[in-house]
């Protein structure tokens, strides 16, 4: 019988013992499980998000060596301040995980509005690069030398049309073209990989199945909805030394969803 249930809980090694970690968009959901499983296994997290407030809630569930810094992920003075506390607090950083995104508009392209466009792919895309090149142009990180890792959070809808999702999905789409992109410029010292989840159950994604939540489940092969801790293992799979031959994939997480003909 299919197992509809949460993941059962697995025995963490130290995979990230000695490395250091930046998690944008990681208050909460896929964000905050990622900062949380890479810091249970060993690594010191810096999560950013907008509010200060949601931070320091994040960092009671942290433990261990975090920090929270606030600010607006496409905020060039923010990315600025989080490096520099990367490099005083641990000096160097070893894995990006380009998580912040944003979705403030559902409906059709035909109608949408351009205002709103701008603003997602300006977080989406151009804000993944911006931290992205932020990172390499640090000295004082030395992201290539430590040969570091770029693990980016895509989506299904970025590769299958979804209802209503649809400038979401083309911002997507893009991430997933620069995760390719950028893995082939920064071979050899630097991996560059993404998750490409589908329905995660998060606040972020809570429209998607509030109300409804057996009755989307049961389009999904495997039975349920993802969790935030399925994002944060493939996250912590792509970024650690279990990966070292692995650059430039798009990992899907969908619970068989795709391949089930779903998301059209």
């Amino acid at each position: 019988m299919p197992h509809h249930g949460t993941p059962a809980p697995t025995t963490l090694g130290q995979r990230f013992l000695g490395k250091a970690a930046v998690i944008t968009g990681a208050s909460r959901g896929i964000g905050l499980a990622v900062a949380q499983r890479l810091a249970a296994e060993g690594a010191s997290v810096l999560i950013t998000a907008r509010h200060q407030e949601q931070l320091d809630e994040a960092l009671a569930a942290l433990g261990g060596n975090a920090i929270a810094l606030a600010g607006h992920a496409d905020d060039p003075d923010h990315r600025a301040e989080v490096l520099a506390a990367v490099e005083h607090h641990f000096g160097g950083l070893d894995v990006l995980v380009n998580n912040a995104g944003i979705n403030p508009v559902f409906g059709p392209l035909e109608t949408a509005d351009l205002d709103a466009a701008r603003k997602i792919f300006e977080v989406n895309i151009l804000g993944t690069l911006a931290w992205t090149q932020a990172v390499l142009a640090h000295p004082g990180l030395g992201f290539r030398q430590r040969r570091g890792n770029v693990v980016n959070v895509s989506s299904v809808s970025g590769d299958v049309p979804a209802p209503g999702l649809g400038l979401y999905g083309i911002s997507k789409a893009a991430v997933s073209h620069l995760t390719r992109t950028l893995s082939m410029e920064l071979a050899p010292d630097i991996r560059v990989n993404a998750v490409a989840p589908a329905v995660v159950k998060t606040t972020f994604a809570r429209a998607l199945y509030e109300g409804r939540e057996a009755e989307v489940a049961a389009a999904y092969p495997l039975g349920r909805l993802g969790e935030p801790d399925d994002v944060a293992a493939a996250v912590a799979y792509l970024a650690c030394a279990d990966a070292s031959w692995v650059t430039g994939q798009i990992l899907t997480l969908d619970g068989g969803l795709r391949n089930a003909g779903g998301l059209g």
